[in-house]
């Protein structure tokens, strides 16, 4: 009868973690590109947000 609720628990547990560890990896790759930018003192240019309509 407790199967089920822990089987989704531990699925829920997996996934938060997955995400966790995904966002850390492309935190980590955004900062790593930022800091190359800056030592090769080339000018970042923010990049328009996506759906933005231009008046």
């Amino acid at each position: 009868m407790m199967v089920w609720p822990a089987v989704t628990l531990l699925g829920f547990l997996v996934l938060t973690a997955l995400v966790i560890a995904m966002g850390t990896q492309s935190t980590a790759r955004y900062e790593q590109e930022q800091r190359a930018a800056r030592a090769t003192g080339s000018r970042h240019v923010a990049p328009e947000p996506v759906g933005a309509a231009r008046a």
